[in-house]
């Protein structure tokens, strides 16, 4: 083992000690079929008038705010809609809304969609609770350091879980980098878990979306930061998810189906924001950063590749997770219940037309790409297996099919 393995295994022991003592919360809920009407009397209950709502252009066209922005006529709060929000939002996303919410004096933001407009929404925020701070030096843990005005999510995807999250993903175009701003400050005050909002989503938004809850819930159970919470929300995540999806997918005007994936997206948010992720996500956000590739679509792919990659180290918690969630069922040892568990992930995703490969990936850019997927991941996450250079650059050749996955994962870490 190296001496940095052992640094970054110290360091996750260390966080791992003091992370029950951070400033926790939940989420107020709201949940169940048209529970976004009861948003507006809620708002005027807790003394809002004023009201920023992020969101993008195609759920403004959707109408899917419509009556919840009629009943805030109703209850005669006054709002300002942004709804320039990009997939992988910008820093120039953020000063846009803030502008918004300056200029019309707004005392709450609220986001409306999936994670890009609530990534928006809490980089407004926590320019809002930090006027003189720029986004760029909130990058990384614990830099917000101050409450934030009442911050509302409505997910209209059953994915990233931000609902119940402390993180931000901001992208910067200029230097296609991609990262995030992670402060118990970000965390929703309250949620709405309305599955009627998501029943027009089309499959493909669907499938990945769903995939990377899933991504959510391995990532946080196999990691070595778990508590009692953590590994029960991830079981029960993944358990809904296994259950649900494909079907969902399949028959997507199902609302209990619906329901039921945005609890998993809730409860793997939950878990992956206290016991953290893993490469998949590292190497997913450099995807997102230089190429645009969604992060759902980025982690259904790139999950089952860091599965197998890790090889033995992640075996015993694999094959635990498989056999709690049903998933995989009991009688085989812990390499084959895992193996078994990564296979039927790889089955979801050709069911629902997932390809098992990026080919947006540029050789020219993936020494870059491994520098800032390490700077991300090392020395934070607790992987169960902490991965050096050439490691990486060789996730990222297996990812992009100019490389097929080996026993390079049977290798001991440092």
């Amino acid at each position: 083992m190296s001496l940095y393995t052992i640094f970054a295994r110290i360091y996750q022991a260390a966080f791992k000690l003091v992370v029950p003592f951070f400033p926790w919360r939940e989420p107020e809920l709201l949940e169940g079929p048209g529970s976004v009407l009861g948003l507006p009397e809620l708002l005027r209950r807790k003394g809002i008038g004023r009201l920023l709502v992020v969101t993008d252009r195609s759920i403004r066209q959707l109408g899917l705010m419509d009556p919840m922005l009629a009943r805030l006529d109703e209850e005669k709060i006054a709002y300002a809609v942004y709804d320039g929000t990009v997939p992988n939002p910008t820093i120039g996303n953020i000063e846009e809304a803030l502008s918004l919410y300056r200029e019309r004096g707004c005392q709450a933001i609220l986001a409306f969609g999936g994670g890009s407009p609530m990534d928006c929404a809490k980089g407004v925020g926590a320019r809002v609770a930090r006027p003189r701070k720029p986004v760029a030096a909130m990058k990384g843990l614990l830099k917000v350091g101050r409450r934030l005005p009442p911050f509302i999510a409505v997910p209209t995807t059953a994915g990233t879980g931000s609902e119940a999250t402390l993180a931000a993903v901001i992208s910067n175009p200029a230097t296609h980098e991609k990262y995030a701003i992670n402060d118990h400050a970000l965390i929703p005050r309250f949620a709405v878990l309305d599955p009627e909002l998501t029943l027009g989503l089309p499959p493909a938004i669907t499938s990945t979306t769903g995939m990377d809850a899933l991504t959510h819930a391995v990532e946080a159970f196999i990691g070595g930061s778990n508590f009692g919470g953590t590994e029960r929300a991830a079981i029960e995540a993944t358990r809904l998810i296994m259950e649900n999806l494909v079907a969902v997918y399949r028959d997507g005007r199902d609302p209990a189906g619906r329901g039921r994936l945005l609890r998993a997206s809730y409860l793997a948010g939950y878990a992956f924001t206290r016991a953290y992720v893993g490469y998949v996500h590292a190497i997913a956000h450099t995807l997102g950063g230089f190429y645009g590739v969604p992060h759902g679509l980025a982690n259904s792919v790139i999950l089952p590749h860091v599965l197998e990659y890790y090889g033995k180290p992640a075996w015993k918690r694999l094959a635990l997770l498989a056999r709690k969630s049903g998933a995989v069922k009991d009688g085989q040892d812990d390499e084959a219940t895992a193996r078994a568990f990564i296979d039927r992930i790889r089955s979801m995703n050709r069911e629902m037309g997932i390809p098992a490969r990026i080919d947006a990936i540029k050789e020219a850019d993936v020494p870059l790409m491994v520098s800032r997927a390490l700077a991300e991941a090392n020395p934070l996450y607790p992987v169960p297996r902490i991965l050096g250079r050439a490691e990486v650059s060789e996730l990222y050749a297996i990812v992009g099919g100019a490389r097929a996955a080996g026993a390079a994962g049977g290798r001991s870490e440092g």
